[in-house]
């Protein structure tokens, strides 16, 4: 790895960039946020993100995150972005935003996965390590021995009847008033689902919720160790920045 990166978090209200510390996965400088435009088509948000770029003085190579599905360098969905960006050519975009130079764009969840897995909760983690984020929906990112497999949606598995994540979101809960506790044994559910088909050695738990992860980790009844995530926040720009540097790409 060089020493430095820049990584940019496009999410369905904000868009974040910030310069990272590749040694240690720590921001250097202050984080740059910017609402995601109105409507949030690609041209729009490809300037938001060059608008980071400029304003962080950043002159490198660029990872972008997107909420989508990402093959090839075209989103294949569009999860909380306007649904122009299926099909869309979204390094093409990019690239020629930031004026041709090296980019990756990648999964959100895929990005964060890379993240905790290098400086966070799966840091020296061995074997299979999913990472979940808890939201309005369930982000997914499974890693094996530090290899990512790219553009899982675990959230949508089918699970008695339903994609997992209208199961066992952070939003189920609010939209339910569930107690900790009653939402606990929701998720045990579904990652008891999901240990069936992968058997993984390890889940670590993002998303805004993972801050309390006091209050329903240890309710939690399925058999594999679940940790919550480290860098919180900040995990999508780092995820992001460590993709361009390494080359990963989905």
């Amino acid at each position: 790895m060089t020493n430095s990166g820049f990584g940019v978090d496009v999410g369905g209200s904000g868009v974040k960039g910030g310069t990272v510390d590749l040694e240690s996965g720590e921001l250097i400088g202050d984080r740059i946020k910017l609402p995601t435009p109105r409507p949030s088509t690609p041209h729009a948000v490809a300037a938001t993100v060059a608008e980071i770029v400029r304003m962080a003085k950043w002159d490198g190579p660029v990872g972008i995150t997107l909420p989508s599905v990402v093959t090839s360098g075209v989103a294949r969905s569009a999860a909380n972005i306007d649904e122009k960006w299926i099909g869309t050519d979204a390094y093409a975009l990019f690239y020629d935003a930031l004026g041709g130079r090296r980019i990756t764009v990648l999964n959100d969840a895929d990005a964060a996965g890379i993240a905790e897995n290098t400086y966070g909760a799966g840091k020296d983690a061995k074997g299979v390590v999913i990472l979940l984020t808890f939201g309005t929906g369930i982000g997914s990112a499974i890693l094996h021995n530090g290899v990512l497999l790219p553009n899982t949606e675990l959230g949508h598995m089918e699970v008695l009847g339903k994609d997992a994540e209208h199961i066992a979101a952070s939003s189920v809960k609010d939209a339910k008033d569930l107690s900790y506790k009653e939402w606990a044994a929701e998720v045990s559910y579904v990652l008891s689902r999901f240990e069936d088909l992968l058997w993984p050695d390890l889940f670590i738990a993002g998303g805004g919720i993972s801050r309390k992860h006091n209050k329903w980790i240890p309710h939690l009844t399925n058999r594999t160790p679940v940790v919550p995530a480290a860098l919180l926040n900040t995990a999508g720009i780092v995820g992001a920045a460590i993709a361009v540097d390494t080359g990963i790409a989905p």
